[in-house]
């Protein structure tokens, strides 16, 4: 019971001093956010973080498919050619 107190406490004080901020603070904070988010170096980097992530997740696809296709019994592979696209 004590615990809780003491964090409800914290809550509350932590609330009261966080409006104190307000919506100034706030504005600040999102205009800087969206500036940093439309700065073409960090959107460069974002994609290429995403194209590595896709072919990280790729590979693990892969090989997590091998190890089922090794340890069950009568599963078919089918393999997807892109040579055989028409």
């Amino acid at each position: 019971m004590k615990y809780r107190f003491g964090f409800l406490t914290g809550a509350a004080v932590g609330y009261v001093l966080g409006t104190h901020a307000g919506r100034e603070r706030y504005e600040q904070i999102k205009r800087l956010s969206r500036s940093v988010a439309e700065n073409p170096t960090v959107q460069e980097a974002a994609g290429i973080l995403r194209a590595r992530a896709g072919e990280l997740a790729d590979t693990a696809r892969q090989k997590v498919g091998d190890k089922v296709y090794d340890k069950v019994p009568g599963m078919r592979r089918e393999h997807k050619d892109t040579a055989d696209v028409g």
